[in-house]
């Protein structure tokens, strides 16, 4: 009795569970109350996989799809003030139908596969999500001499034109402001990247060629597809010309690298899967197997795919993606009636073109086999090395002293908001302390290293198993045997701002381009900005990054304030730390491009070409003189 008046108590300090607690959430509602179902991470547009720019690319989709119809052949992208306006040629959507289009849920002219057969957005939430997460959204439709224009807010309709005269082309226009209303906590402080979109675009032309993108009055065309994919996105040369095979419904393009790691680009129906999923992995399995057939040898597959970049692009019928941002393919066939799967339909076609190719260019056949006998020789030599220091890593793991792990990580398949997890890589046990102590142990790990690290530009693999640091922090990210098991989203690289602390980052950012390039290349890898200075009276504090902010806070405090210098992160205390890796954390991602001749810089600056680079740096040495206060 006194357990069921106990039970009692507690339910109705909790509140009543009653039929007033069911809810029903009408139209739009829901996108705004759960935005991570819809567009996945909100953010504020410094990573690419932002729901900012998730909006844009549902309404991309759209009017990509109007092209693969074969209506319209031009796209032109405006941003401006934050706002982005997206204007094809297509066919215009029904104007009846307009205002439900593209506001009320679960309504859409993509469900007929007879129309849009294989189509990006077939769920009829994409555009409805952006009008949701928008302030300002505007939709006009020109159609047969007619033109229909409607504006909402935040879902809400807010005027309607009906049906007007005009002149102007067929298509569809969509105009959104991201809603960045504090109150709103969706999108506040959001900046949109122009780099970002403009890869995005690329992207799209690639996988449509003969689309015109045009981006802020930039063209974006292409006419090889995946071809010009690789040759635009190679940060080193091939070793062989690129191998571009297509067919209905598949295209592939690889080579090989002097590099280490495997690089992939995928695409299904014109999206890029980031994460890969079942096209990906047959895609990758196929290239090994069927080389191997070729040769008639006994080689590894590791070595086949050591320094291969290489793309595929699918069509499939009504897709299925494991998260509606769409960045994995989860569908196992190609079609609705399962007539074959999409293993077996990418096998088959690899075997049999990519077999005829090998045939017919013996030049290309004896560079590749090459390159495998060298991967597979450099195997062999630090075989010995590298058992021992698995088996090293293996029994540091189960107590290993220079990780601080989180309880969520990236590769978690039942985790929760997975991108969230980080490792922070520090140098010194007094700076991983300050973090350690403030970090949020759910989604932060540290890992401290032990002085500076050896510079490993030049080096073989060997260098990576034979020093204790690499080699456990490898194990750490779980990385050796490819990005699949990558344990956090975010690296961050958390140093001292002083001569030392850049050094050190800058070894570490040797040691990842030099053997884990594809880390740098998919947008993991962030230094970490601490502030340099504290300045502060009684009433307010300023934490200042530059000393343009330290003049300005100095301004409004006045010439009394008490200024304090951040040399390295252990002065910085635990209380003011954890302000600086919450949510307000200043990353700065470093992002691979092609025309960074990475290679070259490297070799400049991490070489061994040390009478060149001393020449540089007496011919750039400034001096500075100190100059006598006048009395």
């Amino acid at each position: 009795m006194a357990e069921l008046e106990s039970n009692m108590i507690e339910n109705s300090q909790i509140g009543n569970y009653d039929d007033d607690s069911i809810r029903h959430l009408e139209g739009l509602e829901h996108v705004r109350l759960r935005p991570g179902m819809y567009i996945g991470k909100l953010g504020d547009g410094s990573h690419i996989d932002d729901g900012i720019y998730v909006l844009l690319k549902e309404v991309l989709d759209n009017s990509v799809d109007e092209f693969r119809m074969n209506a319209g052949k031009q796209i032109n992208i405006t941003l401006q003030d934050g706002a982005i306006t997206v204007r094809d040629y297509g066919r215009g959507i029904p104007q009846g139908k307009m205002i439900e289009a593209v506001s009320m849920m679960n309504t859409g002219g993509k469900y007929d596969s007879k129309v849009f057969k294989k189509s990006v957005g077939l769920n009829g939430v994409g555009t409805k999500a952006v009008n949701a997460l928008s302030s300002e959204f505007k939709v006009q439709s020109f159609r047969d001499g007619k033109t229909r224009i409607a504006e909402f807010s935040r879902g809400e309709l807010v005027s309607d034109s009906g049906l007007i005269d005009t002149d102007e082309p067929n298509g569809t226009l969509v105009y959104f402001r991201p809603d960045d209303d504090p109150k709103s906590k969706l999108f506040t402080g959001y900046k949109y990247r122009e780099d970002f979109i403009e890869t995005m675009l690329r992207n799209y032309a690639y996988l449509n060629t003969g689309l015109s993108l045009i981006f802020n009055g930039k063209k974006i065309y292409s006419k090889n597809g995946l071809l010009d994919l690789l040759n635009e996105s190679m940060i080193s040369d091939p070793l062989y010309p690129i191998i571009h095979l297509k067919a209905d419904d598949i295209e592939i393009a690889f080579t090989h690298c002097q590099q280490y790691g495997e690089t992939y680009f995928s695409f299904v129906n014109g999206q890029h899967t980031t994460q890969g999923g079942t096209h990906q992995s047959a895609y990758r399995e196929a290239l090994g197997k069927t080389i191997k057939e070729f040769y008639n040898k006994n080689m590894d597959l590791a070595d086949i795919r050591q320094g291969i970049v290489a793309a595929i692009a699918i069509n499939v019928e009504e897709p299925v993606f494991e998260s509606q941002t769409k960045t994995k393919l989860g569908s196992k066939d190609m079609d609705q009636e399962g007539t074959v799967s999409v293993n077996k339909f990418v096998n088959d076609f690899i075997k049999t073109e990519l077999d005829n190719f090998l045939h017919k260019n013996p030049l290309t056949v004896e560079i590749l086999l090459q390159k495998i006998q060298d991967a597979e020789r450099e195997r062999k030599a630090i075989a010995g090395v590298t058992k021992a220091a698995r088996e090293r890593a293996k029994k540091v793991n189960l107590c290993n002293k220079k990780l601080r792990d989180c309880r969520i990580h990236y590769n978690d398949l039942k985790g929760k908001d997975q991108d969230k997890s980080s490792i922070f890589i520090t140098e010194g046990l007094s700076a991983s302390g300050s973090i350690t102590k403030c970090r949020d142990v759910a989604y932060q790990a540290v890992f401290s290293l032990r002085g500076k690290t050896p510079n490993s530009w030049g080096s073989s693999r060997e260098i990576v198993y034979k020093n204790e640091e690499y080699n456990l922090l490898q194990a750490a990210l779980n990385i050796e045997d490819g990005m699949e098991g990558l344990r956090y989203n975010k690296v961050i690289i958390a140093t001292d701002a002083d001569d030392d602390g850049m050094h050190i980052r800058l070894l570490l950012l040797t040691f990842f381009l030099q053997f884990f390039p594809d880390l740098v290349r998919q947008g993991h890898v962030y230094i970490l900005q601490t502030p340099l200075f504290r300045v502060r009276n009684k009433k307010e504090t300023y934490y200042c990054y530059t000393d343009e902010e330290r003049v300005n806070a100095i301004k409004k405090l006045g010439d009394s304030a008490e200024i304090t210098r951040f040399k390295g992160l252990g002065e910085i205390s635990d209380h003011e730390f954890k302000n600086f890796i919450g949510e307000d954390i200043r990353l700065d991602q470093v992002i691979l491009r092609k025309e960074d001749a990475f290679n070259d810089l490297l070799e400049f600056y991490r070489g061994k070409n040390t009478p060149q680079r001393r020449d540089f740096i007496i011919e750039n040495l400034v001096i500075e003189e100190d100059v006598p206060k006048e009395a």
